[in-house]
């Protein structure tokens, strides 16, 4: 790979560049379309998947083609009238309700707590190495994905060189590239400890049992208790996630790895967080993007806090 070509990569976030090619090996493998392609094949192709994918999908498959387009120097197809009239034909005809993640509440994130904690001094008692590595890194893992309402891959990209954790403090954590940093400017974020579920004291924990110095934060544990040299793949952590909520008696169907982000975004909004705080703290530059996590709550009529609750910036 080519300097040149080692930064045109690096443009494109992971994830962006996978979901992209599974939309261009669906537009020209699945449906049989090709490339370069015409407004009336792309006109095509919409009407074949009307209604049977998601909107958000179509609209993903649109930006790849484009993409695509544009990238090897040909017309953009999806520009053209034909194509946008058809598409939104298609959003009159096909309306869908946006599906979001259930917002993890603050009773559950407690209990699930509480479950992981019986569970690591269980496995301490039994000399249970894998089983106790696993239950801190899953409490460590919720409690900052929670208070610090973060996306999964944004935990899992989280390096031990960039953070500084002081018990009964707070912690601050550098994050290189996130999906609200456009620039790749790079964003600190911090967290004060809690009494209570304090995020602090759970990663505190999780470093020291795990005798972690360098690299990802959260990594695989295999069946023996080895740590994996890699990070958690973010697709992973829905399972995590659900695994524990399962396991400490909370029904997990409806929960993904943004069920903590809703979560926080809900507690904070019902904890009297003006919006603009709220955006600051989370990265939301959209105020669209941040009224779609708080609008509907299910804290209304919840007095549980913890003894130390988390204050808006400043």
């Amino acid at each position: 790979m080519s300097e040149l070509d080692r930064y045109l990569q690096a443009a494109t976030r992971d994830n962006t560049r996978r979901s992209y090619r599974a939309a261009i090996e669906h537009f020209e493998v699945t449906w049989g379309g090709f490339l370069p392609a015409t407004s009336d094949s792309v006109a095509r192709y919409l009407v074949a998947y009307a209604g049977v994918l998601s909107i958000n999908t179509l609209k993903l498959r649109l930006s790849a083609l484009a993409q695509w387009h544009n990238s090897q120097g040909f017309a953009d197809p999806t520009k053209a009238p034909m194509v946008r009239k058809v598409f939104k034909g298609i959003r009159a005809l096909h309306p869908a309700q946006e599906k979001q993640a259930e917002p993890l509440q603050l009773q559950h994130l407690e209990q699930v707590v509480a479950w992981l904690e019986l569970e690591i001094q269980s496995a301490r008692a039994e000399q249970d190495r894998p089983r106790l590595l696993r239950a801190t890194r899953d409490r460590a893992l919720i409690l900052l994905g929670f208070w610090r309402g973060f996306r999964s891959d944004e935990l899992c990209r989280v390096q031990i060189e960039h953070v500084q954790a002081r018990a009964g403090s707070g912690i601050t954590l550098y994050l290189p590239r996130s999906k609200s940093d456009r620039e790749n400017l790079g964003e600190t974020y911090q967290t004060p400890a809690l009494q209570r579920l304090c995020p602090v004291q759970a990663y505190v924990a999780w470093i020291t049992e795990a005798a972690l110095v360098r690299g990802p934060v959260f990594r695989g544990i295999d069946r023996w208790g080895h740590l994996s040299e890699e990070g958690l793949h973010a697709n992973s952590v829905i399972a995590l996630l659900r695994q524990v909520l399962e396991r400490a008696g909370i029904p997990a169907e409806h929960y993904t790895s943004h069920s903590l982000r809703r979560g926080f975004a809900s507690w904070a909004h019902q904890s009297g967080w003006d919006l603009k705080s709220l955006m600051s703290y989370v990265g939301w530059k959209d105020m669209k993007s941040a009224m779609r996590y708080v609008e509907a709550s299910p804290f209304l009529g919840m007095t549980y806090l913890p003894d130390s609750a988390v204050v808006p910036p400043k």
